[in-house]
């Protein structure tokens, strides 16, 4: 039942078998029950997110396959380490959705759901039946995140669409290349991931409402929306002066100087001298206190005008130096500067270490690997690792105990294939 209005969000005790909080540490999300549907990245990631801080996740996959993020990348013993990020914390329970039966049962868990989340194409969960009109009669508090790409609504919604394809419609694709070449992309699924954190800003909004007036509601996230709402002035400096902004390589249109000027070694260092403060320190530790004097230069619409003269100042300058050298000296005069890195530089960086941003633990074969740390650091109630990504189906028969199945139905079940998994 959802909450009356003015009491807190309704929150369902976890299982005996559900994944605790590590112990002396509170979970500010502990007792938010979340029900995964989808798979990959998106509504995954956003599942990923919540699970850290103590939500208990109950993801529904495909019995034989799993969520194909399973076989993404590089894989250890059989299963991709992906997976060991976007699936700690969670349970898995391995459902055939075409079934009827298995449809019931993830109305069931539905029902006792604060949150569902699901990155179907538009219509699918409408088609088994599961969509808001189906689950809110059950549930009416249900908080329901449907991420796809272009959304539940317009005239592209019925497209298929993945975050590539997201991040072109979006604008970012056009702005990511050297002029003149190819655009190119981000090196990671951004466009996926951004859909991911939007979903859970759209949760935790939809649970505030929740806490006040006891409804439930449904978020729609698209893709390429997600994308676009990070694109900062690209369309008021459209709207207003017809500009289309176009590639720059590794420079910052319209604020100078900030670029990655090659040094003497062939490494690069990022300058972000765009400070009228910082302008003036940057000038003096190159040696050109000409240019950090000069009142045309004072703000940063005046550098913009001469930024190709500014860069060149600066690339001289490093280009004389090795990329150590450069960096201690920007350092010194509190120029804000850094090298690329690698994951290697990351893995061995201190102060990654030291803000726990890799944070080791142990898989089930007893080996070691390092995961991601959480983001973002909750003072009182931060993120924690209180288990490993699930096998295919591990958690089946006890998350159909808990909806009040018999053993005699699950090994039934079990039997005709529209679940799947471990049997205890």
């Amino acid at each position: 039942m959802p909450p009356a209005a003015g009491t807190l969000p309704a929150m369902h005790p976890s299982s005996s078998s559900a994944p605790s909080p590590a112990a002396g540490q509170a979970a500010a999300l502990g007792g938010l029950k979340v029900l995964e549907l989808g798979q990959l990245i998106a509504g995954p990631f956003a599942a990923k997110t919540l699970a850290d801080f103590g939500a208990e996740v109950i993801k529904i996959e495909t019995p034989g396959t799993g969520d194909p993020l399973r076989k993404w990348r590089l894989l250890k013993d059989g299963t991709s380490v992906w997976w060991q990020v976007q699936s700690r914390n969670k349970r898995s329970v391995a459902l055939d959705l075409r079934q009827p039966e298995a449809q019931d049962i993830v109305r069931s868990l539905a029902a006792e759901c604060d949150v569902l989340i699901e990155n179907f194409r538009p219509g699918a969960m409408e088609g088994w039946g599961l969509g808001p009109a189906d689950l809110h009669r059950l549930n009416p508090g249900l908080i329901m995140l449907r991420i796809s790409g272009y959304g539940q609504t317009g005239p592209y919604r019925d497209r298929p669409g993945f975050g590539v394809v997201a991040e072109a419609m979006g604008g970012l694709r056009h702005l990511s290349a050297e002029p003149g070449h190819v655009p190119v992309r981000v090196g990671v699924s951004i466009g996926d991931t951004l859909a991911g954190l939007h979903g859970v800003i759209g949760i935790l909004t939809a649970l505030q409402h929740r806490h006040r007036t006891g409804e439930g509601q449904v978020i729609d996230v698209a893709l390429y929306e997600a994308v676009f709402n990070c694109m900062e002035s690209l369309l008021p400096e459209y709207s207003a002066f017809g500009a289309v902004r176009g590639p720059a390589g590794s420079a910052l249109p319209g604020i100078a100087p900030s670029n990655a000027y090659r040094c003497q070694d062939g490494a690069y260092a990022l300058v972000a001298g765009n400070g009228d403060s910082i302008f003036k320190r940057l000038m003096s530790v190159i040696g050109r206190a000409d240019l950090g004097n000069d009142p045309g230069l004072a703000g940063n619409d005046g550098r913009v005008q001469r930024v190709a003269e500014l860069d060149a100042a600066i690339g001289d300058w490093t280009a004389a130096r090795g990329v150590d050298e450069v960096l201690a000296a920007l350092e010194a005069a509190s120029v804000p500067a850094g090298r690329i890195y690698t994951v290697a530089d990351i893995a061995a960086d201190p102060h990654y270490q030291a803000r726990d941003m890799i944070a080791p633990v142990a898989l089930d074969d007893g080996s070691a690997l390092d995961l991601p740390g959480f983001v973002p650091k909750l003072s009182r109630t931060p993120g924690s690792h209180r288990r490993n990504a699930p096998r295919l189906g591990q958690d089946t028969a006890a998350v159909l105990r808990e909806v009040g199945l018999t053993p005699e139905q699950i090994k039934a079940l079990f039997e005709r294939g529209i679940v799947g998994g471990e049997q205890e």
